[in-house]
């Protein structure tokens, strides 16, 4: 995420994967609100609920994915009972690497975003594995909007 995109509030239509989950009360820290920890796990599922997906062919023989990075802003509380919607968008392509944008709204307001980075590995080797042109074409339709993504020369 730019420093400008971080500081300007989300919107969830601008993010192509979204899904919804609940707010559980075991995410709640003794300050009655969902504790920063607990954040790293919605996004997690935003993410592997995307590419683990087999309808979206995010997945090789051979290949998989590791994250390698996440940086979390935390914009408003969370508070249990209560659904949250979160949003997925790719922003980058690298050569072995992914960025994503990510977001959880509650009622309709960001209360969380993120940037995560994930790298493509071969499963024997353990090393990074270059982005297939398959997977960059798998990759197009989660392009957050008015991001148009393109594989590194």
């Amino acid at each position: 995420m730019t420093e400008t995109a971080r500081h300007q509030t989300p919107v969830l239509e601008d993010f192509p994967y979204r899904l919804t989950d609940n707010v559980r009360f075991g995410d709640l820290d003794p300050n009655q609100h969902v504790n920063n920890a607990v954040y790293a796990t919605y996004f997690e599922t935003g993410r592997v609920t995307l590419m683990k997906d087999p309808r979206h062919g995010l997945i090789q023989d051979g290949l998989a994915w590791i994250m390698v990075r996440l940086d979390m802003h935390f914009r408003a509380e969370l508070r249990w009972p209560g659904g949250i919607e979160l949003g997925l968008g790719v922003v980058k392509l690298g050569r072995t690497s992914v960025t994503c944008e990510q977001v959880v709204f509650s009622d309709g307001r960001c209360v969380a975003s993120a940037t995560a980075v994930m790298v493509l590995i071969d499963e024997v080797t353990r090393k990074p594995a270059p982005l297939t042109p398959y997977l960059i074409s798998q990759l197009q339709p989660w392009a957050r909007r008015g991001v148009s993504l393109s594989p590194p020369a």
